[in-house]
């Protein structure tokens, strides 16, 4: 009979409007479009529309667009962070759930959803020593940034734990390539003897590659390199292709809307950061390609 339902009507019945809030800081950010297609992807399975804002990193921004989606009376909001670096709370006021995505919030009674750096350092030299590598150092990235120094922390526990220590002390600066470059220069000056380097990210890994390969010594056979982040474009053109972590980031955003979805629903989340382990992506860096 070509009946269409009327879903304001659907909404006022049961106190909801069907929406919910994407709060972002960075919408250009390489590491937060993951998590929103994550999300959603969740929202869209469950029929629900989605308004989405990007404050670019402004705290005024950021209030405007909560104002404007808590007067659209969302159901629920999700705030994704720019880093992994945990962001202030939008408190305990508001009249709906909010759940935070990638960055945790700073309050521990909050709902967060992280991915685990620290379990990705423990993938990365895991792997290293499987392949038979022992004498492994660390080329981190940004150290202010909280994923530098998880990932760098997950290092030294998995290397504890197989009864090897690193060689020299972690590296950090600047995620680039050119310090990449610059770094493993430094190390393999220093200590010729290494045969496993773990970089902080893919671009720093694509640089150590570089170096390696101008000193004329072969990888994966002589020094075998994982690197963090799963940024396809580089990992699967460099030479050879990296092996990396993947942090997984569309599953954040996922879990992210079902614990919005719970919260809607009434069913109680556990406050605190739920971190989410990565994966490791097994590509040339590691295994010689037959």
């Amino acid at each position: 009979m070509s009946f269409t339902p009327n879903e304001a009507a659907r909404s006022l019945m049961k106190g909801r409007t069907g929406t919910v809030g994407l709060l972002t800081s960075d919408l250009e950010g390489r590491f937060v479009l993951p998590v929103l297609m994550g999300a959603e992807d969740a929202f869209g399975a469950g029929q629900v529309n989605v308004f989405l804002c990007d404050a670019r990193g402004d705290a005024i921004r950021e209030q405007h667009h909560l104002n404007a989606l808590l007067t659209r009376r969302v159901d629920g909001i999700i705030v994704v962070g720019r880093t992994t670096d945990p962001r202030p709370s939008l408190g305990h006021d508001l009249p709906v759930p909010v759940v935070y995505a990638y960055a945790p919030s700073e309050d521990p009674e909050d709902v967060s959803i992280a991915p685990d750096n620290r379990g990705g350092g423990h993938l990365a030299v895991e792997h290293l020593v499987a392949c038979g590598r022992t004498r492994i150092a660390m080329i981190g990235g940004d150290p202010t940034y909280a994923a530098s120094e998880d990932r760098a922390v997950g290092v030294h526990e998995a290397l504890a734990a197989a009864g090897l220590s690193l060689v020299g002390s972690p590296m950090f600066s600047e995620w680039s390539e050119h310090w990449g470059r610059d770094a493993s220069a430094m190390l393999l000056r220093q200590h010729p003897e290494v045969d496993g380097i773990v970089a902080g990210s893919d671009q720093i890994a694509r640089g150590v590659l570089d170096t390696i390969r101008d000193l004329r010594r072969d990888v994966p056979n002589d020094v075998a390199v994982v690197s963090f982040d799963n940024w396809e474009i580089l990992a699967t053109n460099s030479r050879p292709e990296l092996t990396t972590v993947d942090p997984n980031l569309q599953q954040v955003g996922r879990t992210a809307a079902t614990r919005i979805f719970e919260a809607i629903e009434g069913t109680e989340t556990a406050p605190g950061i739920e971190y989410l382990p990565g994966k490791l992506v097994i590509r040339g860096s590691t295994i010689p390609r037959q």
